[in-house]
């Protein structure tokens, strides 16, 4: 029966890891946990019977937070099982864990050791689930938390160090069901300059003023890189949580990762994914420019298909069947002032995301440089038949001469390499 159940939230748990092949199996004999190349390893007794979950993705190697997500998955899946003992319940049971299984992972994880956090993070994630569906006069709600995990002075040292201001509540006021019943909680406080600070016990001591998030770029807004600084800064395991403009629920976790509640399923975004994937195809220093300007448009819902081009420009031209816009001359001039300009530089100049959510391909060399922009590649380049939307078979094509990123107009963002879909995230 465990493995029957199981197969109920295996759907989830495959997105989760970008599009990785998963199985549950009974035990025979003795199995070590681990993750590496060869994928993810992990023993987990259900009844006092072993079976080993595994999860393949040959392409990319797992990272460290999906290998103890995945950990945390199946402690939960041995728990939520044994409060269903009776097979004529099976089906409440299948129906219970699709609809709490990865809630209940998400809040462990975060939790981290601290065994008294379980309820007070999962009470959180299920009012901001509800606030998510929720708009005021015809606007999306939106809030945002960042819970600490350091003392109230050290935490107030920390926030007059970067420039910010904390409204102290006194007394701490915890979050309840009744929360968001107030509308100044999801307007006033909207998760973008304004956050309420909370300890692990969901207990809010203050509001949080940012004083400089105005003053970032776009793509530094849209990635939440000042609320980032805070996190790394206010103890072990400290995290912020967010229901933004889109109504998606973001998580920050540091260094750098994010957890994303989109379209009803949780997803991770690992930079640590991207990094393994461009590594040895764009200088090291320009990856993290584009990664984010990369989600940043995913978060926006602007498509875009970047290419990491391998070849000489010399190919490239032989590879291309037109232009966006053509010859027309404004354009022509518009493009001429961003072609072999580095990424640096370009996000420096805040024009990065621009370019980016521009019709046709971005073509970039191993460099960092811009090759090209508003790029239309010619398919019949491909070794193989490629078969898809427009945008999806320029990406499947495009990836025969380098790597490449696509983010579709709905938001997900998805990895291809030689003509294969290796990953997709959202």
């Amino acid at each position: 029966m465990p493995i029957t159940v199981f197969e109920a939230i295996s759907g989830n748990i495959r997105s989760f890891l970008g599009g990785a092949e998963i199985d549950l199996v009974r035990l025979e004999g003795e199995e070590r946990d681990g993750a590496g190349r060869d994928g993810i390893r992990q023993v987990v007794h259900v009844e006092e019977t072993g079976y080993l979950f595994t999860a393949q993705r040959p392409e990319l190697p797992f990272t460290r937070t999906e290998e103890v997500f995945c950990r945390e998955l199946l402690t939960a899946f041995a728990a939520m099982f044994a409060g269903f003992q009776k097979e004529d319940y099976s089906a409440h049971f299948r129906t219970a864990l699709l609809a709490s299984m990865m809630d209940i992972t998400v809040a462990r994880f975060l939790r981290g050791d601290n065994r008294k956090g379980f309820w007070p993070i999962q009470q959180l994630i299920q009012l901001l689930k509800n606030l998510s569906y929720q708009r005021y006069e015809g606007t999306p709600a939106t809030t945002g938390f960042i819970v600490h995990r350091t003392t109230q002075p050290e935490l107030q040292e920390l926030i007059g160090e970067r420039g910010h201001n904390l409204v102290a509540l006194k007394p701490h006021q915890p979050i309840s069901d009744d929360f968001f019943d107030n509308p100044l909680n999801f307007r006033f406080v909207d998760g973008n300059t304004l956050f309420f600070v909370a300890n692990i016990l969901m207990q809010v001591s203050g509001v949080l003023m940012a004083g400089d998030f105005e003053k970032q770029n776009d793509v530094e807004r849209l990635t939440h890189r000042g609320v980032y600084s805070l996190v790394r800064s206010a103890g072990t395991g400290a995290f912020a949580i967010i229901v933004n403009a889109v109504s998606e629920i973001e998580v920050l976790i540091n260094p750098d990762k994010l957890m994303v509640r989109r379209k009803g399923s949780w997803a991770i975004f690992d930079p640590d994914i991207i990094r393994s994937f461009l590594a040895g195809g764009l200088e090291s220093e320009y990856i993290d420019d584009i990664l984010w300007t990369v989600y940043a448009l995913s978060k926006l819902r602007h498509g875009t298909v970047v290419l990491i081009y391998d070849g000489t420009p010399e190919q490239l031209h032989e590879l291309k069947k037109g232009s966006v816009g053509g010859n027309d001359p404004i354009g022509m001039l518009l493009i001429s002032q961003v072609k072999g300009k580095s990424v640096g530089s370009l996000k420096k100049a805040g024009v990065l995301l621009r370019i980016l959510s521009s019709d046709g391909m971005a073509v970039f060399s191993s460099e960092g440089n811009l090759l090209e922009t508003g790029f239309i590649i010619d398919t019949s380049h491909a070794r193989e038949v490629v078969i898809g939307g427009g945008r999806t078979t320029a990406a499947s094509a495009a990836s025969f001469f380098g790597k490449v990123i696509k983010v579709s107009q709905d938001g997900p963002i998805e990895l291809y390499r030689d003509g294969k879909l290796i990953y997709r995230f959202g």
